[in-house]
């Protein structure tokens, strides 16, 4: 399946170590102003080399260090797709993953660009930013922080002092040849009321369908999520109240879904990143053959995948909404 969305559709192709990695966009409205400028200031935000954070490779495909790759040949990678796809296809990619490789979101990015266009012009906006990397959380609601702030610091934490301190863990990390995960977390302002279907077209079942649909996610939850199951009934629901020209929410404990369908206040949500399978440091696992080996990762790999990944959270979410907007405006007609 290498196709994501149902009106608005994006369809990757290309490996990790391949000739080249792209994507085609098809139902794109027309008369939207493409804004070459953006598109690729999306793209620096989820390019490799942006600090010392993360891995020092470029893009376009001419920077491939597949040699990197030869003592993988015969082993599987504790974690990764390589026992997997074999099982499958019987075939695979020891160079960086083939078709399982994060370098397949850089279409992903440039179809979440594109978008933004489409959105910004309703007035819908999409902003994510890292929240928790290891043990360290940002603490508060969104709305306590200037979420462009999250631009201003390598991590894409929008507050200063959190930042230091993930950044400080990562390197610690980055030392010892390791990894560490975290949360990425995101809000969409601006959405009307009536988004999404009522029983397998649910809003957040799709946000969520895309969010795991990203390398090394492996957790979605929106408004209260899993902390709302410890409460009771009276501590999450949200009590309507009148508002200037309609009916409002007093809270917003349900992140901006009700019965599966947007009811126009924000929609926000948290996704769980696994720390990144690659360590520089020696594992235990099996060659091809089922023998016991040792396998040590070379070349530039990065110690936290949260950074880059926050682009592609956002894009992935943009698509999302732009299909359901879309959707809409036809059952409206």
């Amino acid at each position: 399946m290498n196709t994501f969305g149902t009106i608005f559709r994006l369809t990757t192709f290309g490996e990790s170590h391949g000739e080249a990695i792209g994507g085609v966009i098809d139902g794109m409205p027309a008369r939207i102003a493409v804004d070459m400028d953006f598109i690729q200031a999306q793209l620096d935000r989820r390019r490799p080399g942006q600090s010392n954070l993360t891995t020092s490779r470029i893009v376009r495909n001419e920077n491939q260090r597949s040699g990197d790759y030869d003592n993988m040949r015969d082993v599987f990678r504790p974690s990764h797709a390589d026992y997997t796809y074999q099982q499958k296809w019987g075939i695979r990619d020891h160079r960086g993953g083939g078709r399982s490789s994060a370098r397949e979101t850089i279409s992903r990015v440039v179809g979440g660009a594109f978008a933004m266009l489409y959105l910004r012009e309703m007035g819908i906006t999409v902003e994510a930013w890292t929240s928790q990397v290891g043990p360290i959380v940002l603490e508060g609601d969104y709305k306590d922080y200037n979420l462009a702030r999250r631009e201003e610091n390598a991590v894409r934490c929008p507050d200063g002092e959190t930042a230091r301190r993930m950044a400080d863990l990562i390197l610690e990390v980055q030392k010892e040849g390791d990894t560490v995960g975290g949360v990425i977390s995101c809000v969409i302002k601006g959405l009307p009321v009536g988004l999404g279907e009522p029983a397998f077209g649910k809003l957040h079942a799709r946000l969520g369908a895309a969010m795991l649909s990203i390398n090394a996610v492996k957790g979605f939850e929106y408004g209260r999520g899993f902390a709302g199951a410890a409460e009771r009934g009276s501590q999450q629901n949200d009590l309507y109240e009148p508002a200037p020209g309609g009916i409002t929410v007093a809270t917003n404990r349900s992140g901006g879904i009700q019965g599966g369908i947007s009811n126009g206040q924000d929609v926000y949500f948290r996704v769980a990143f696994k720390p990144v399978a690659t360590l520089l440091r020696e594992q235990e696992t099996v060659d091809v053959n089922g023998e016991k080996t040792v396998l040590k990762a070379r070349g530039r790999h990065d110690a936290c995948v949260l950074p880059r990944a926050v682009p592609v959270v956002e894009a992935m979410a943009a698509m999302t909404i732009m299909d359901n907007v879309l959707q809409n405006k036809i059952w409206q007609n």
